[in-house]
């Protein structure tokens, strides 16, 4: 979805090939008697003429619709990466962590190799791209790709269509992302404003997890004994710790800033597993847009952003010079163990003072963060953000569904058994309306659709729960263990979705950020407890509620969203806390071709890996 922009006159183009064509007309009804007298003059017109549209409809193109194509190679690659005192060989994308940074406009096209010369299958998902008709440049591991082998590539060749803003990359398979991951910023097209005053500097803002130790052996022994994985041990800005960690304060990022200078803020929570407090000490953050999606303008202390989400917000140096940090910690809505460390980096005008004895600049300013606790706090924020003027919600609902969202607990034949470390001698699972997800090994979802292949995937996820119960209450045990399968949830091209996230207080009550893939939503609603489908639709906001990729649901709560179902192909839905993921909290959807070629899946490419 693009932000809204002044309109911009597109008669040019008409009005030059007119001009063009009417050249010939004029030329050609030249009375006879005059022909010879008029040739030379008329060819002079027909040349000039033909001049002057070529050369309108050259800087116009130029101006407002040329779209590049941009060439990169990922090599993903182990490379000694130094945090915390300790050396890790680290996974990468050409050697950096974090990875490049993609810039681009609207209506480019990237074509991006990447080359697997890591020892892990690796997929990569460009968050929030769209991806019309083009499941196969989408990324999740065994969804729409078969993983990309070590030794092995493949080319991702996919185009941005009406969307500008900060999204991101990463890797979409196992625990990968931890350290794989990028920004990809979409700028208008070429003419195009942007829909607020656009600063002359930007900063990527990256806000990561670190553990120290392989994310992978980490993953590979929660896996094994079914408890819950080891916390981070650091968090990230730019891939920095930041001065309170041990042997991190030479690198800790700084952002150099003139007096009365603004810049835009593109903060993405590229974490695994936990919800962040952002702030900059002493400044005004002023929220623009969420998820490459504008924003009603709007001035706070603080964000609070979750895993796969990103906001830009504009921040003016008015501060006394000086060096002022901007830091980030855990917003922990859950009753679970969390990293409760605090990163930073520091933004320094650079006219501030030095201290005198020893030139170095003075401890800088620590902003005021929220609790790790605050639920108000963060979900007064979340509840400030709104589109900037009307915006088209399906107001006809065609699938109306509602989906408990949650953990779980598999029950063990030996509970003393040491792969089953979870609470009572069980192991930790998580599920959406009580299925927890299996993603199949001999095929991925979109090639079996594809292909015609059959036992892969079922299409009868459950609309609803199989059984209604008190979703934010004392919950039986009895409905505590989910099922295991592949089940998709089939949706005709073009229908008008409403899904209702139900929390749960199974284990615990939290809040889980949904990441719809290949789509956007309106976040029409929101509320604690469970949801009342009498009393709280006639509370939906469908005048101008935001519109976003990831969205989470109050813990202990609900959240409300619309859609229509505009692209083709398998689309996976799943929670953004890779732990849960991990744990089955996830589904997808099967949205049929529509009719002709332009509401149908395109043709997979060659080199599309197989399983």
């Amino acid at each position: 979805m693009s932000c809204p922009f002044p309109l911009y006159p597109t008669s040019i183009n008409r009005w030059s090939s007119w001009a063009i064509s009417n050249t010939f007309k004029i030329s050609y009804t030249t009375k006879a008697k005059k022909a010879m007298e008029t040739h030379n003059l008329t060819v002079k017109q027909l040349y000039c003429c033909l001049l002057l549209g070529i050369f309108v409809i050259t800087s116009f193109q130029a101006s407002f619709s040329e779209a590049e194509t941009h060439y990169h190679e990922f090599v993903i690659q182990a490379k000694p990466v130094r945090r915390l005192c300790r050396t890790h060989n680290t996974i990468t994308v050409n050697g950096l962590f974090p990875g490049p940074t993609l810039e681009v406009r609207d209506g480019d096209t990237l074509v991006i190799k990447a080359i697997n010369n890591a020892r892990y299958n690796v997929t990569l998902h460009w968050h929030g791209v769209r991806q019309l008709r083009n499941p196969w440049a989408d990324g999740p591991d065994r969804v729409t790709q078969c993983p990309i082998q070590p030794g092995r590539s493949y080319t991702y060749r996919f185009t941005i269509e009406n969307q500008e803003g900060t999204l991101w990359w990463h890797a979409h398979s196992s625990w990968l992302r931890a350290t794989v991951y990028g920004a990809l910023i979409i700028h208008p097209k070429l003419g195009s404003p942007y829909s607020f005053p656009m600063p002359r500097r930007e900063i990527p803002i990256l806000l990561g997890e670190w553990w120290d130790r392989n994310p992978m052996d980490v993953l590979r022994l929660a896996d094994f004994t079914g408890a819950a994985p080891n916390v981070s041990d650091a968090y990230t800005i730019n891939g920095q710790p930041g001065d309170l960690y041990r042997c991190s304060k030479q690198e800790t990022v700084r952002f150099p800033v003139d007096p009365g200078e603004t810049i835009l803020l593109r903060v993405i929570n590229s974490g695994l597993n936990q919800e962040l407090f952002f702030a900059v000490a002493n400044h005004i953050l002023t929220v623009v847009a969420v998820d490459a999606d504008c924003t009603k303008p709007f001035a706070t202390s603080f964000i609070m952003i979750a895993p796969g989400q990103t906001t830009d917000v504009l921040l003016t140096a008015d501060q006394t010079p000086g060096h002022y940090y901007m830091a980030a910690h855990a917003y922990n809505s859950a009753n679970a163990p969390f990293d409760n460390t605090t990163t930073t980096a520091i933004l320094e005008y650079k006219s501030a003072p030095c201290n005198a004895n020893k030139g170095k600049s003075s401890t800088p300013i620590f902003p005021q963060l929220p609790g790790f606790n605050d639920t108000s706090s963060a979900i007064a924020f979340t509840s400030s953000l709104r589109s900037p003027s009307k915006v088209n919600v399906p107001l006809q609902i065609d699938e109306n569904l509602f989906f408990t969202v949650g953990l779980g607990l598999i029950n063990c034949t030996n509970p003393n058994s040491p792969r089953c470390q979870g609470p009572n001698g069980t192991r930790f699972a998580a599920s959406i309306n009580n299925v927890s997800f299996v993603l199949p090994t001999r095929n991925s979802l979109m090639q079996a659709y594809y292909q015609g292949q059959p036992g892969v995937f079922t299409t009868d996820f459950p609309p609803v729960p199989p059984v209604k119960f008190d979703y934010t209450g004392n919950v039986s045990r009895g409905l505590w263990q989910p099922v295991k399968a592949t089940k998709l949830y089939k949706l005709k091209f073009g229908a008008k979705v409403q899904i209702v996230f139900q929390d749960t207080s199974i284990v615990t009550v939290e809040d889980h950020p949904m990441h719809l893939h290949g789509h956007h939503f309106a976040v029409v609603g929101s509320g604690f407890g469970n949801f009342n489908p009498q009393t709280d639709p006639a509370k939906f906001n469908l005048i101008d509620p935001p519109y976003r990729n990831t969205i989470g649901n109050p813990p202990g709560g609900w959240v409300a969203i619309r859609l229509v179902a505009d692209n083709p192909g398998i689309w996976l839905l799943h929670c953004h806390l890779d732990s849960h993921l991990n744990w089955g909290l996830a589904m997808a959807f099967l949205v049929e071709n529509g009719g002709g070629e332009l509401q149908s899946v395109q043709p997979p490419p060659l080199d599309l890996p197989q399983c």
